[in-house]
């Protein structure tokens, strides 16, 4: 006997979140329920605006007609909107036991530039000293010296950055610029640095900054191959689809040598922690980045282990089938 349940979440966002120049004020999603029998599994379907192919109202329409047709007995092929193959997958993954317990809750924290604050971040942070930082929202001068200050006062640190494509290849010389170069091999890499790709290749030749794919993975035009200064992939499952394209993503990236980092598209705490089961499944040795919850007011339905947030469970959904 199956059944199933679709749920609608709204949760406040702190106020200063913004996604290429819109203000995101809550994270609006969906979670799927199947049962079968004694099993149960969960998903997260919250396509992220402004990134997602998808809206919510459509993944919400693909979400309910996947739902019912397995309730009814069939085995119906994903819809082929990412968010929702990925909260799907999760879903079944859970319910059939394929989804490990085990789970990597490492994160690599967000900082916003204040060296003080990351060393008591780092001290507890086993392994791997890695740290992240948002470039482009700011001057490329200013974001060449946070990342320049951070390298310089902590000396065991691997600096992740993130432009989002934000840069001219003038704007990103000028970052580079206030770099030092004895730093540069310690930024683990910086994800789409300039508006092409074409741009970002030729700004890691000419200052040795290794460079990461991101937005790049979902271009119908990306093609799996090693190019110099490429040093890594960043993957984010509710934008890649389900959890089998994931694990083909990250074999690839392997397969090439490159590092493969499972990332956050700030799903909730439940997404999360399935994201960080994931992690730990597909990419044990690699820090993944899921450090978006505290961006939230709430948590819900299964907390992330020492997060202070409250976490709201059932009754604080809506229920839609």
């Amino acid at each position: 006997m199956r059944s199933v349940q679709i749920y609608r979440w709204h949760l406040p966002m702190d106020a200063g979140v913004v996604l290429r120049e819109r203000r995101l004020k809550t994270r609006d999603g969906l979670f799927v329920h199947l049962q079968q029998g004694d099993r149960q599994g969960w998903g997260e379907v919250s396509p992220l605006p402004g990134f997602s192919r998808e809206s919510l109202g459509e993944a919400e329409a693909a979400l309910r007609a996947w739902t019912l047709a397995w309730r009814d007995g069939e085995a119906p092929l994903l819809p082929g909107l990412p968010a929702v193959d990925f909260g799907i997958s999760c879903a079944l993954a859970e319910l059939e036991g394929s989804l490990p317990e085990a789970a990597d809750y490492r994160a690599a924290p967000l900082c916003t530039g204040d060296p003080d604050e990351l060393f008591a971040v780092l001290a507890a942070m086993p392994g791997e000293k890695v740290a992240k930082i948002k470039v482009g929202l700011y001057e490329a001068v200013r974001d060449g010296m946070v990342a320049n200050l951070l390298l310089e006062a902590i000396p065991d640190l691997r600096l992740r950055l993130d432009a989002n494509r934000a840069w001219t290849p003038l704007k990103a010389q000028q970052f580079a610029k206030y770099v030092n170069p004895v730093y540069r091999d310690r930024i683990a890499f910086l994800e789409e640095p300039c508006k092409t790709r074409a741009d970002s290749l030729a700004f890691a030749r000419e200052t040795g900054i290794a460079i990461a794919w991101d937005e790049s993975l979902r271009e119908d035009d990306f093609e799996w191959v090693a190019e110099p200064g490429v040093r890594a992939v960043v993957i984010k499952p509710t934008l890649t689809g389900s959890i089998a394209k994931v694990r083909k993503q990250v074999e690839a990236a392997h397969a090439l040598g490159l590092t493969a980092v499972i990332s956050s598209s700030i799903e909730s705490s439940l997404g999360l922690t399935q994201l960080a089961r994931i992690a730990a499944q597909f990419t044990p040795d690699t820090v993944p980045g899921l450090d978006t919850l505290n961006l939230m007011q709430a948590q819900l339905l299964r907390p992330w282990p020492g997060n202070t947030l409250p976490c709201r469970d059932r009754e604080a959904l809506e229920p839609l089938l």
